[in-house]
């Protein structure tokens, strides 16, 4: 069975004094402000979001849930998980390019070794969906568990 997720982007203007709204079909989104100041000079979200952020977002929970299904196809249950994705944009050649993702993911896991916990959150990161679309990415990864 397939399942489409849609959002929607609606820009006005150019690429640099321009903006634009997105948004998705739960609601979440809804005419979410994204520029080029909110993309390229503000790190603080007070501009709106941006592709990256998205993305970043996309791939925290996304990964974040097949963790939680490898830990339960293994026996365990996480009382918590917290993952933080960050996605590096940078020029390249003289083009912007995103030329990493790190995922920092902390677990408190009960009865799980640490050696199995770093073991199912590796299968997770190679496995999650999001993990697979963004494949000609580097993405490193730091499991910690509590």
């Amino acid at each position: 069975m397939a399942f489409n997720r849609k959002a929607t982007a609606v820009w006005n203007g150019t690429a640099r004094e321009g903006s634009g709204k997105i948004s998705s079909t739960s609601g979440v989104l809804n005419n979410t402000p994204y520029s080029f100041a909110a993309r390229f000079v503000s790190e603080d979200g007070k501009l709106g979001t941006n592709p990256e952020e998205l993305i970043a977002s996309a791939h925290a929970a996304c990964f974040t849930m097949a963790l939680s299904a490898q830990l339960n196809g293994a026996g365990f249950t996480a009382t918590e998980l917290n993952t933080e994705a960050t996605v590096t944009l940078e020029k390249v050649d003289g083009a912007n390019r995103i030329t990493n993702i790190h995922l920092e993911t902390a677990g408190k896991v009960p009865d799980i070794t640490d050696d199995k916990f770093q073991e199912l959150a590796g299968i997770a990161k190679k496995g999650c969906p999001v993990s697979n679309a963004l494949a000609s990415v580097p993405i490193s990864m730091n499991a910690k568990l509590l």
